[in-house]
């Protein structure tokens, strides 16, 4: 019984500082542009090797 009187508190602090940080991530904007990361991931938007000119591997002109 008297676990149940220590766990019941700790349960509902542990909840309420969930509901807090969703709340502020929600506010925050985290929620906000869903598809924008699977596009970058699936996506390249760099520019193709040789479309500057002739670069080696380590970015300096040859």
């Amino acid at each position: 019984m008297t676990n149940l009187l220590m766990l019941i508190p700790v349960a509902l602090v542990l909840g309420a500082i969930g509901l807090v940080a969703f709340l502020w991530a929600l506010k925050s904007g985290q929620f906000e542009d869903l598809d924008g990361a699977a596009n970058r991931i699936l996506f390249d938007y760099d520019d193709p090797p040789g479309k500057e000119g002739d670069h080696d591997h380590a970015g300096r002109k040859s």
